[in-house]
């Protein structure tokens, strides 16, 4: 049975925790000592508040109005105000999912008490989270410094009662056109009050990096399937254009010994194990080599895995990270002002992120070049009989190669780029929230070339009939035959890849490969 329940305790939020957060959706509490430890801190503001001493954002105002005093009956209004002029996001609006992952990513910072709000705004979050009432949050907006300010102005701004929601049952890949309602009506269905912030409250909600976060963190966990995905992709398209097993022999690996090398070459040697068709050419001499994009297959894939684990240490860090400001140290009540928003850890993640999942789009591209080109792949011109009356898969491989065009373009690094802003106060931003939704970007154009490489190599292995594939590349053919028949003649392309990529993404194709050899790492 699924857990029901997701207690927030001081323990670290971990990747395991998250999955099972977003499939299962538990009700969230926090534990007793959090809770205790949350009001401990809002009484120390309190006192700052009552004593009158200025602390930013308290009691003064924000980035080059740091040196304003507030008077004291006005300091809720600030926050209050805060939240209405800062709630300038524009563009689509953030996947549901991704809003989720902020809400929760936001939860577990706030509760450790140093950003020192109410613990009536947490549970307002949880609340709502609870009860899948989601705000609609434009994607663009933040620079990514002084944390993702606009994102998270729409978040708090509903938590008020104001803009709109909509209420989410079903855990989504992509945004919907569901039909949003007001944000107070929302909330007032299931019961619950309009918050009104109060000193620092507001501040503590948009200062932090939970949105470019979120999408990085998203990203990186549709990217547990993907890459194993793709070397199951690989293999069958290794297998259909009779390529050498030799690349993958552990002897090679063992020499230069990259993690990642090594786990692509053993996923492949499991699932080509005794394959027929690798066996008819094993010991002829019609080719010396292979092209580089199945020889370097351990290489490519490989760097890939050893890039995301890298990536995953950053996010699992910032994921338990405080980063708003300025932060309260109950041990002795000091306010600190600091940067912990800035999102420059994110941002290079992201953007490396976005360098290694366009490697794997443009090592796939080739590929399917190779399997289309009758020179190269001894099959039939774009992979169809009758060619000239049908074109086959000629356009499936323009629209990967656009694909990949594209990504190579979103490649380019966002966190190089610093525009100043607030009157050169916030002279030196990340632009973490662009570099983050770009490697979202491209994770999503992955997917579409890998699942063309996916029906092409399926085609191909059709032609190679009578020689049989190996068992797992068999079983995979199977699945793919059960919705996506043979390309006979042409018909509407683009029905195939969406389905190509329903099946990658909804994991079929993974378990489908690991219940013959086996769990592939």
């Amino acid at each position: 049975m699924p857990n029901r329940r997701m207690t927030i305790t001081q323990k670290p939020l971990s990747l395991k925790e998250i999955f099972d957060y977003l499939k299962n959706k538990p009700k969230i509490i926090l534990n007793d000592k959090l809770q205790k430890d949350i009001i401990r801190s809002r009484q120390i503001i309190e006192k700052i508040i009552a004593s009158d001493r200025p602390v930013y954002g308290i009691n003064t105002g924000f980035g080059s109005f740091a040196e304003t005093k507030i008077a004291k009956a006005a300091v809720n209004e600030l926050q209050r105000r805060l939240i209405l002029s800062h709630s300038a996001g524009i563009g689509d609006y953030i996947p549901h999912d991704i809003v989720r992952l902020m809400m929760l990513l936001k939860v577990n910072a706030l509760s450790t008490g140093h950003s020192a709000c109410r613990l009536e705004v947490i549970q307002q979050l949880i609340d709502m989270l609870n009860n899948d009432i989601l705000p609609q949050i434009p994607q663009q907006g933040s620079v990514g410094a002084s944390g993702d300010l606009a994102p998270l102005a729409h978040l708090a701004l509903a938590m008020m009662g104001g803009g709109r929601v909509v209420i989410d049952k079903a855990t989504r890949y992509e945004q919907k056109s569901e039909k949003s309602t007001n944000a107070m009506s929302a909330l007032k269905r299931h019961g619950l009050k309009p918050i009104k912030f109060e000193a620092k409250d507001g501040l503590a909600l948009l200062n932090g990096t939970q949105a470019m976060t979120a999408f990085a963190l998203w990203t990186l966990m549709q990217l547990k399937n993907i890459i194993k995905s793709a070397d199951i992709i690989g293999a069958l398209s290794l297998e259909t254009l009779l390529g050498s097993l030799t690349p993958f022999d552990t002897r090679i690996q063992e020499i230069r010994p990259h993690p990642g090398q090594k786990i692509v070459a053993e996923n492949v040697r499991k699932i080509l194990h005794d394959s027929p068709i690798v066996l008819s050419h094993k010991f002829s001499d019609h080719k010396v080599q292979d092209a580089y994009s199945l020889r370097c297959m351990p290489q490519v894939h490989g760097a890939v895995r050893d890039g995301l684990a890298f990536i995953e240490e950053v996010i699992l860090r910032e994921i338990n990270s405080v980063t708003d400001n300025p932060l309260l140290f109950v041990e002795n009540g000091e306010v600190l002002s600091g940067g912990n928003f800035h999102g420059a850890p994110i941002a290079y993640a992201s953007d490396f992120m976005s360098i290694i999942l366009t490697d794997l789009a443009s090592i796939s591209e080739r590929r399917i070049e190779h399997m289309l080109d009758p020179a190269v792949s001894q099959l039939p011109a774009f992979l169809i009989e009758e060619g000239g009356l049908n074109s086959g898969f000629m356009m499936a491989h323009v629209s990967a190669a656009s694909l990949v065009s594209e990504c190579k373009s979103l490649a380019h690094p966002a966190s190089t780029d610093s525009i100043p802003t607030s009157a050169n106060k916030e002279d030196h931003v990340s632009m973490g929230m662009y570099a983050a939704r770009k490697s979202w970007q491209i994770m999503k154009n992955l997917e579409h070339v890998l699942a063309i490489e996916l029906i092409c190599a399926c085609q191909a292995l059709d032609f190679r009939a009578p020689l049989k594939p190996s068992k797992v590349t068999g079983n995979v053919l199977k699945l793919i035959r059960a919705t996506i028949p043979f390309w006979k003649q042409d018909r509407l392309m683009y029905q195939d890849i969406n389905a190509a990529v329903e099946i990658i993404r909804s994991k079929r194709l993974v378990q489908t490969a690991e219940k013959i050899c086996g769990e592939l790492k």
